[in-house]
């Protein structure tokens, strides 16, 4: 992205730029302990470059960048300007000044990032003595935020679960999964980073009411169907 900022703004935007991309890392679920900000030495700025920063991340192999954040100053339109002949400024009303934009410019990569969203998200843990591995994944980046899930392939609970599912669509993108075992399909949503289950059983039919289940804690509520909206639409907004 080039951001295009007032020449005596440059060094403000830039310092908001780094920031900003920092929060956003962090919001999203990188530790702070895995992620830091390195400044460029002198020596080491692109010839376009008044100031340039690294976020970078602590990979397996060590620490990476994931993105770079710069200051490139005037660089870029001037020199289309010089090659097309025509003028690129900009005329500032509020001001009565014209001037040639300065850009900060974040780059970051999307396979780079979404690398070190997994390995942050990564992890292995016990339950019931049996060993498991998930993926801790922020809800917004989980390729399914829910799992609607039969306690068994059975006729009499398919209507109830498809109501369920089509209860949840409209909040976000949810799976619906029939195949093997309940216990199978649990571990299989945590190993895709789904956040949580909703099982509907036999009991279900009578009750209408569901189980929802938490990837992370694997702690299981019980409540009716006509709260499973604002249950799941308060735990999407955490």
């Amino acid at each position: 992205m080039e951001y295009f900022v007032p020449p005596t703004e440059g060094q403000k935007w830039f310092e908001y730029w780094t920031s900003e991309r920092m929060r956003w890392y962090l919001d999203l679920g990188i530790p702070a302990d895995r992620l830091r900000l390195r400044n460029h030495d002198l020596d080491e700025l692109s010839h376009y470059s008044v100031a340039t920063a690294d976020v970078e991340f602590c990979f397996p192999w060590g620490w990476d960048e994931l993105e770079g954040i710069a200051n490139r100053t005037d660089y870029d339109l001037r020199a289309h300007a010089e090659r097309s002949g025509e003028k690129l400024e900009y005329f500032d009303q509020a001001t009565g000044q014209r001037y040639v934009p300065h850009v900060i410019e974040p780059s970051a990569g999307a396979t780079r990032t979404m690398m070190a969203f997994l390995i942050a998200a990564y992890d292995e843990d016990e339950v019931s003595g049996e060993r498991r591995t998930l993926l801790r994944l922020d809800p917004r980046l989980s390729p399914y935020q829910v799992a609607v899930l039969p306690l068994s392939k059975n006729d009499a609970l398919e209507p109830l679960s498809r109501e369920v599912l089509d209860l949840l669509r409209p909040l976000c993108i949810c799976d619906y999964d029939v195949t093997q075992s309940i216990g199978r399909r649990y571990r299989r949503q945590d190993e895709v980073g789904t956040p949580w289950c909703v099982t509907v059983d036999f009991d279900s039919v009578e009750d209408r009411a569901v189980t929802v289940r938490d990837r992370d804690t694997t702690t299981q509520v019980r409540l009716p169907i006509g709260d499973l909206v604002p249950e799941i639409t308060g735990r999407l907004c955490r």
